[in-house]
């Protein structure tokens, strides 16, 4: 398990290279297609030796072979957390049918969490978009597998998390997005794939940190009460954090209760 988590890793790297792209491209309506990586500055396509993830920043200290502008941190670490993510989510997976559709899940949360950081918006090109591709990878176990189980409860999980998320846009809509409410039927379907105490867990924590992080930047006064914070991002590390502890979580509350 270790050498595929490291494999896992690596892939995510290059998966994070794409990302950089989605994260720049889709927001503005553009193909992430064409044309090929190109220096913002001088408009010279990037060579793939300089387009290796994370080391080709290092080794080019952060600018362009080119024209000498300085190339974003954000590039290098929008991979490496990608390639960590995807050795972590592979690990609580682990080898199984599933792990496609939860690391398609936590590449395009890595790109929405980025873009909501940017534009405070959730593209639909890449929720709703999300909803046959996570329904298609999630049928691959379920047929494999034979567990249709658990693939009838993501469905549900889905629309329960849709509609939780759509009454809070409807009764406060200054507070919550539309944009969340259709990711929010994408991460239901995740999380309940893996348990209806894993759901709970994630949608909780999604609040939870967002609750944190936002007295947090009012405490320090970065933020004041009514100042609009992307909810996207906590969100997605809710799920992301749920997938991997979440089974734990619910067990220990669950004990916690039962004294």
């Amino acid at each position: 398990m270790t050498w595929a988590a490291l494999l896992m890793g690596l892939l995510g790297l290059l998966i994070g290279s794409f990302l950089n792209v989605v994260i720049w491209r889709v927001p503005r309506g553009e193909s992430v297609r064409a044309p090929a990586s190109h220096c913002p500055a001088c408009d010279t396509p990037i060579r793939p030796w300089d387009n290796v993830p994370v080391l080709s920043w290092v080794l080019l200290r952060g600018r362009c072979r080119h024209c000498g502008t300085r190339i974003s941190a954000r590039y290098p670490a929008v991979e490496l957390l990608t390639g960590v993510l995807f050795a972590v989510v592979s690990l609580a997976i682990g080898l199984t049918w599933a792990l496609p559709a939860f690391l398609y899940l936590t590449a395009v949360g890595v790109a929405l969490t980025f873009i909501d950081l940017d534009t405070k918006r959730l593209p639909n090109a890449l929720t709703l978009s999300s909803y046959p591709v996570m329904a298609g990878l999630l049928l691959l176990p379920a047929v494999a597998d034979g567990a249709w189980s658990a693939y009838g409860r993501a469905l549900l999980g889905g629309v329960a998390l849709f509609a939780f998320y759509l009454v809070l846009a409807l009764v406060y809509p200054a507070g919550m997005g539309l944009g969340d409410v259709k990711l929010a039927g994408v991460l239901g379907m995740a999380l309940a794939w893996l348990g209806w105490g894993v759901w709970l867990v994630g949608a909780f924590l999604g609040f939870l940190l967002g609750a944190v992080v936002g007295l947090g930047l009012m405490a320090v006064r970065r933020a004041g009460r009514r100042t609009a914070i992307p909810f996207g991002p906590f969100m997605v590390a809710g799920t992301l954090l749920a997938i991997v502890w979440g089974q734990d979580i619910a067990d220990w509350y669950v004990g916690l209760l039962g004294g």
